[in-house]
C-alpha cells in the first residue's frame, strides 16, 4: 500500500513538472500575426481550440470598423466573418447607426489569447460594441482611444437611458440568424427586451444573461455544417429563458448568502493555462504552418 502511494505520488508530480515545462498556449498563438496556409477548418471547443485557415474581417468596411487593430483580433472562421458584414447592414439600418463597431473576434490562428477572454478560440465568436457606430472613418489611432459605452444600471440589473430600441433590434436580428448559436448580454438587458418584445418569442431563447457584457454583446455561431472536429456548445434549455434572467436580476439585487465553506476541505486548486498537449492535435499543423 504504501508503495503504491508513494508511486501514486511520483507519477503525479512528474505528469505536474511536465505540463509546467511546457509554454502556455496562448504565448505560442498570440505570437502568430497571419492564418494558417489551410482551408478554413474550427478545431475543439470554443474554449479549447484553434482554427485552421483563418479569413480576416478587413479594417474598414461600409457598414463597419474592426476596433483595436493592434490587438489583431480581427480574424475568424468566414461563415463569422460573413456574419459580421451581414449584421453590420442591418444595423446601418437603425435610427442613429451607420453600422457596426467590432470588437474582439479571433486571433489569427485562434487558440487561447494573451489577455481578456476564455473562450474566441475557434473563430466563431465575436463581440459586437454596444456604442452606435455613427463614423465610420476613424483612424487607428482613433479606434485605440476610443471606447464603447455600458448599458447597464444597478450592477447590470437593469438597463440605463444609453439603452435603445435599435439595441433591442440588432441582437434580435442576430440571434434570429440561423448560423448564430448564443448571444451573451448582462442581465438586465435580456430582462428589458422580453418586456419589449411582442411579436415571436423564439429568438429569446438564444439571447443568455451573463457577467459583463454591457459595454459589449457576445455573438457564438455554432460550428459550421459538415466540420468534423468543431465540438458545439450544448443547445440553450427550452422557451425564451426570460424567467431565468429575472431570477439572475433577483439575484443581484438581493444576492443570495454565500455558501459556507468546510475548514477541512482542501483549498481549490488554481487553473492552470492551457498547453498545446490540452488542444486538439491537428493544432500543432496549424501553429507550424509557413
Amino acid at each position: 500500500m504504501i508503495f503504491r502511494a508513494v508511486l501514486t505520488i511520483c507519477i503525479t508530480l512528474a505528469t505536474t513538472v511536465t505540463l509546467s515545462a511546457q509554454p502556455e498556449a496562448r504565448a505560442l498563438f498570440g505570437r502568430e500575426k497571419v492564418g494558417s496556409n489551410h482551408r478554413a477548418v474550427a478545431l475543439g471547443s470554443y474554449a479549447k481550440g484553434c482554427l485552421a485557415g483563418a479569413e480576416q474581417l478587413p479594417e474598414t468596411g461600409a457598414t463597419w470598423q474592426a476596433m483595436r487593430l493592434s490587438r489583431n483580433r480581427n480574424w475568424a472562421h468566414p461563415e463569422t466573418v460573413d456574419f459580421v458584414k451581414d449584421l453590420s447592414r442591418e444595423a446601418a439600418r437603425q435610427p442613429g447607426w451607420n453600422g457596426l463597431y467590432v470588437g474582439d473576434m479571433s486571433q489569427p490562428r485562434g487558440g487561447p489569447m494573451t489577455s481578456g477572454h476564455r473562450s474566441h478560440q475557434v473563430g466563431l465568436d465575436a463581440d459586437i460594441w454596444m456604442l452606435p457606430a455613427q463614423n465610420l472613418r476613424l483612424s487607428r489611432q482613433d479606434r485605440e482611444n476610443l471606447s464603447s459605452i455600458s448599458m447597464r444600471k444597478n450592477e447590470g440589473a437593469f438597463v440605463n437611458s444609453s439603452w435603445t430600441r435599435a439595441h433591442h433590434n440588432i441582437i434580435k436580428a442576430a440571434a434570429k440568424d440561423k448560423r448564430v448559436a448564443r448571444i451573451f448580454v448582462f442581465p438586465g438587458a435580456k430582462v428589458q427586451m422580453c418586456k419589449d418584445e411582442k411579436g415571436s418569442r423564439a429568438w429569446l431563447r438564444k439571447v443568455r444573461p451573463w457577467w459583463g457584457h454591457h459595454y459589449h454583446f457576445h455573438v457564438r455561431l455554432s460550428c459550421p455544417k459538415g466540420v468534423k472536429g468543431c465540438v458545439d456548445q450544448a443547445p440553450p434549455p427550452q422557451g425564451d429563458g426570460c424567467n431565468e434572467a429575472v431570477q439572475w436580476v433577483n439575484n443581484i439585487l438581493n444576492p443570495p448568502p454565500p455558501k459556507p465553506r468546510d475548514p477541512n476541505a482542501p483549498a481549490p486548486a488554481p487553473r492552470r493555462e492551457l498547453t498545446l498537449s490540452d488542444l486538439p492535435p491537428q493544432c500543432v499543423q496549424v501553429l507550424s504552418s509557413r
